[in-house]
């Protein structure tokens, strides 16, 4: 077998698979460098989803002329000098590969000035470097990427569309501005303005990337437990989200998801969430370097603790004290409780009496009471005295696969799982079964002759040696929940048209997710369009789902952003149709007229099986025996 030394551009093109994926990773590393750089200011442009430009402009301490090549050179870099300064890593970037790999696929030029000095600009060419020229500069670095992946033309096919890259560069922007909240960002997608901070503190990023009132709906805690401080802001109680967007947090000032971390979160909050729901928080992790692993990962997106144990109860205790409102909350607290501003109850536009059929508002959680003095601080542990003396026990792999809880642990038992032959063989008696009862469950509507009525509710039905008893609601609902479906999956829908339109705010990520859903949407009778550059507008709905909880409704689309499967928006209509056809069908303790109890029949076609949409039982099947055992008539 023949080896071979592989050439720079073939090796800088295998390294660009690793660093650089998309073009927000291209973003993630050129801002980092910048940041690494001292840089106060950083400007950042894409246009069309950065696949024709990014530029990343900052006012760092520059590159010498001297300097130049070396940044296009693989594994070189500023930041590290021997194997040892690997345990103490303090800077975002570290390893010296992302400009190599990133001119390896793209145009790429670099102009940078140093403090005092002239500017001079190296271009470099799918890996291939041209001559250091004098240029026109202000004081740090201007790094333009043009055409990327021009000369991988793979790598360019499986690219998302410009609205999901620009999303996902936006969200990864608006990492930084919460990352650095003293350093000023700029975000110009296509020319326009998508983020702008100041560099005036973390409120004031909070603001820029959520919006001015978020601050209302949080907690500010900085806590400083075993030798590692936790600091930063977390939703309240009664404030959740429908993914994890809109979860940061930052270790040593970098990125990263971690499931230590999260799980602890989610388990200080498991009392106060709702299903499919998750908490709001911006968190900061500060430990010593030498405790944690920052090189554990190609893209440096999570770390590895020395000790889980102490990471997980530090932010579990912290983050409980502070929901729970116990004694040690006034520790942790920078303020002892959000800014709550009342949130009216929302009334349903399409609905012309709001107040017959606007459900009650849920009762608030309250309000933690905090005692009116603090509490006496007890002695601060180490992080090594907390590792010794650490009283509860969390698996060692402890949010890796699975989450720890508040209760008791459950043991998890083995399971084998069947073959592929006892799957099918399995599905095929299923499907027999399944054939014959339904068979069984239709009967011959003339043969069944009306007999009388049950509390307004239930009719009754006499068949030979039979009896069947209906529900006219459940019967009812069926009937007209398949009337809706077949006109739906018939494209047969009308929209109608909304005398105020809905408009929806969402976040970088979860605004690129639903644009790529319009064409479902519209095809099931909504007219939905983009308004502005992170919102949308919903400006007519089917017209058999006037009444229905818009916003509810894409609660529960933005819940499937989460799990990044292909979401089944038929599944989530066919709910509302439920819910439509529920309240148009006739209800229990309505007596009904000989015309119309024909009439339901008739619908029903004889089938006895139906179920409604809820899942409940049409009718019930008693036979004759069964009545006669009752009687004592036979045994």
């Amino acid at each position: 077998m023949k080896i071979h030394v592989l050439s720079p551009d073939v090796y800088n093109q295998i390294a660009a698979g690793e660093v650089i994926d998309r073009p927000y990773s291209v973003v993630k590393e050129l801002a980092e460098n910048a940041i690494d750089a001292g840089a106060t200011e950083i400007s950042i442009e894409i246009e069309e989803g950065g696949k024709k430009l990014i530029r990343v402009t900052d006012n760092g301490e520059g590159i010498a002329r001297e300097d130049l090549a070396n940044a296009y050179a693989p594994h070189a870099t500023s930041k590290l000098k021997t194997a040892q300064d690997l345990f103490g890593v303090t800077t975002l970037g570290f390893r010296g590969e992302a400009i190599a790999s990133i001119a390896s696929v793209s145009k790429m030029n670099i102009v940078s000035r140093v403090r005092g000095g002239e500017a001079f600009s190296l271009a470099c060419e799918g890996g291939v470097c041209g001559e250091i020229l004098p240029a026109a500069g202000a004081t740090g670095t201007e790094i333009t990427v043009r055409e990327l992946f021009f000369n991988t033309p793979a790598r360019l096919k499986f690219l998302k569309s410009d609205a999901q890259e620009e999303g996902d560069v936006a969200g990864m922007v608006a990492r930084f501005i919460l990352s650095r909240p003293n350093i000023a960002f700029t975000l110009l997608l296509n020319g326009k303005v998508k983020y702008r901070s100041f560099g005036d503190g973390l409120a004031a990023a909070l603001a820029a990337v959520y919006g001015g009132d978020i601050l209302s709906r949080c907690y500010e805690l900085d806590a400083d437990k075993h030798g590692i401080r936790l600091h930063g802001y977390i939703g309240d109680r009664n404030y959740s989200k429908p993914n994890r967007t809109y979860q940061s947090l930052f270790v040593n000032g970098r990125y990263v998801v971690n499931q230590t971390v999260a799980a602890a979160v989610t388990n200080a909050y498991a009392s106060y969430l709702m299903k499919r729901q998750y908490p709001f928080y911006v968190l900061f992790l500060d430990i010593p370097p030498e405790i944690v692993d920052v090189n554990v990962h190609p893209n440096k997106a999570d770390v590895r603790f020395a000790d889980n144990q102490i990471i997980y109860g530090t932010v579990y205790s912290v983050i409980s004290a502070v929901l729970d409102g116990n004694s040690r909350a006034l520790e942790y607290l920078v303020s002892t409780s959000p800014k709550q501003e009342k949130i009216p109850v929302g009334e349903d536009i399409f609905d012309p009496h709001p107040a017959t059929h606007s459900a009650p508002a849920p009762a608030a959680v309250p309000e933690p009471v905090l005692p009116p003095k603090q509490a006496p601080a007890s002695p601060k542990m180490t992080y090594e005295e907390a590792k010794r003396e650490l009283e509860f026990k969390i698996p060692p792999q402890a949010g890796q696969g699975t989450v720890p809880s508040r209760g008791k642990q459950q043991p998890i038992f083995g399971v084998s799982e069947p073959t592929q032959r006892e799957i099918d063989a399995f599905e095929e008696n299923k499907k027999a079964l399944m054939e014959a009862e339904k068979k069984q469950q239709r009967v011959d509507p003339a043969s069944l002759e009306f007999k009388g009525e049950l509390f307004r509710t239930y009719l009754i039905y006499e068949c030979g040696d039979d009896a069947y008893i209906v529900d006219q609601h459940a019967a009812h609902e069926r009937i007209i929940y398949d009337r809706l479906r077949e006109k739906m999956e018939k494209r047969e829908v009308v929209s109608q048209p909304m005398l105020v339109p809905f408009v929806l705010t969402l976040n970088p990520a979860e605004f690129a997710f639903l644009v790529k859903q319009f064409p479902v949407l519209r095809e099931l009778g909504f007219e939905i369009d983009e308004f502005g550059a992170d919102a949308v507008k919903v400006s007519s709905v089917p017209a058999d789902l006037m009444k229905m909880d818009l916003a509810s409704f894409f609660d529960e689309i933005m819940t499937s952003y989460e799990s990044l499967r292909a979401i089944k928006l038929t599944d989530l209509l066919k709910d509302k149709l439920a819910s439509a056809a529920c309240k148009a069908a006739v209800k229990g303790g309505e007596s009904l007229t000989e015309e119309e109890v024909k009439a339901l029949l008739r619908r029903m076609n004889g089938d006895m099986g139906l179920k409604c949409p809820h899942g409940r039982p049409v009718a019930v099947h008693v036979a004759r025996s069964e009545f006669e055992k009752l009687f004592k008539r036979i045994v």
